[in-house]
């Protein structure tokens, strides 16, 4: 007798990469991002935006040229924490990149799916200082909206006429991976056509950093910023803070090609697991970050000997780098000798919520140009991270399919699996 599962994969629909947004330090727009990014060039300088005179880490991946009205109203954007003006500004490039306009006929199969780890903390700190100085009676009524994670989600929707699924992912630095992730399965089964999806954070503020420092989890090479973001290398000492939002366009092949949209790859995979095991540390051997590749793998169909590149986690931090290595290798076996693994936090710094969605849009580049980018500050050598980190230069390569990991705070992991296109 026959399950009644068989034959339900081939009925999923498939899906496509069709625009890309980005506001990051290294640029803004996926193409000057891009460029950035193959020279190997540095986000990172020292903060200007805070005092940061008495923290012990006084570096970050700032963005200093971000203009809100570029891409929304002033108004608009004054009711908006930064985070949220990343969000609009990253989806309107992804939008005019897949030459795409949500019309009233479609806005119901259009949806919206961004994840943040943290959401508004700069309004949050802004109006806890009014309450302290001025009374519960000054504290703005637009805090609460402005505040909350999934405002991203909700300016996107609203702005560009998306009246389809909406949504938000808080999985800490895993929320980018995750809400691509869902995007893909919703529109794979059916429930949307379109979907804006990724991740945006900007927390770039005196708490945040004093929390991050209080917990030893930041690089403190302040007299090297340029330098400071080093994963996989022996002399790495924590993660940098980055701020900005990585945005795709995803659309069901069907719906791309009758509207003869460009295509950046196909998303054939995704895989979720949880570590069990602590609030921040990893589980031993990176097993559940192993244990999600496997899954990712097993989802788009493939065996690990498919897969030429993967955008690392790779956060500079001790035992994540050693962990994600150790894991890489379990599941590739002497595969994982043959594979380019690069971790592009060495130039963007740790956008905690939008790591994977900055990551996902160099993973389309890497498919459609076949050029891997590097990890830059490689310098010596770790006996425990003994992989292809492609240090400190591009390198052209094949590349068919790429694996895109990230891991959270709480053991969330998530990985994703882009291929090149094939009509």
């Amino acid at each position: 007798m026959n399950s009644p599962h068989v034959g339900v994969k081939c009925l999923q629909r498939r899906v496509v990469v069709t625009g890309l947004g980005t506001v990051t330090s290294l640029g803004i727009g996926p193409e000057a991002f891009w460029q950035a990014i193959l020279a190997g060039q540095s986000g990172v300088k020292l903060i200007d935006s805070i005092d940061t005179s008495d923290l012990p880490t006084k570096i970050g991946a700032e963005i200093d040229k971000f203009e809100p009205s570029e891409f929304m109203g002033r108004k608009e954007a004054r009711r908006m924490d930064r985070f949220s003006q990343f969000a609009v500004a990253a989806s309107r490039l992804a939008l005019e990149d897949a030459a795409l306009v949500i019309t009233d006929q479609m806005s119901e199969r259009v949806g919206v799916l961004i994840g943040s780890g943290i959401g508004g903390i700069a309004t949050l700190e802004e109006q806890h200082n009014v309450l302290l100085e001025k009374g519960p009676e000054r504290v703005s009524p637009f805090f609460v909206p402005m505040m909350i994670p999934n405002m991203a989600s909700g300016q996107v929707s609203i702005i560009f006429n998306c009246k389809g699924p909406n949504l938000t992912t808080v999985t800490a630095c895993a929320s980018s991976n995750h809400s691509i992730g869902d995007a893909f399965k919703l529109i794979q089964r059916g429930d949307a056509d379109v979907m804006i999806t990724g991740g945006t954070e900007a927390a770039l503020t005196r708490l945040a950093m004093a929390g991050f420092c209080a917990a030893k989890t930041m690089s403190t090479r302040n007299d090297d910023p340029a330098g400071a973001s080093r994963p996989f290398d022996q002399g790495r000492d924590g993660f940098v803070l980055g701020e900005g939002a990585g945005i795709l366009v995803l659309e069901s092949l069907e719906h791309a090609k009758k509207r003869k949209a460009k295509i950046y790859s196909e998303i054939i995979g995704y895989g979720l697991t949880a570590d069990a095991y602590h609030i921040t540390a990893p589980a031993p051997s990176g097993e559940g970050a192993a244990r999600a590749m496997r899954a990712a793998l097993d989802d788009a169909g493939l065996q690990p000997s498919d897969v030429q590149y993967i955008n690392a986690h790779g956060t500079a931090t001790e035992l994540n780098d050693a962990y994600e290595t150790i894991a890489i290798k379990s599941v590739f076996g002497e595969g994982a000798y043959e594979l380019l693994v690069s971790s592009t936090k060495s130039m963007t710094g740790h956008l905690l919520g939008a790591a994977g969605g900055v990551e996902a849009v160099v993973c389309q580049k890497v498919l459609t140009e076949q050029i891997v980018p590097p990890t830059i500050n490689y310098q010596t050598h770790d006996p425990d991270c003994d992989l292809d980190y492609v240090p400190n230069q591009a390198r052209p390569a094949k590349v068919d399919v790429v694996l895109n990991n990230s891991f959270g705070f709480g053991g969330h992991n998530a990985v994703l699996v882009f291929k090149r296109y094939e009509a």
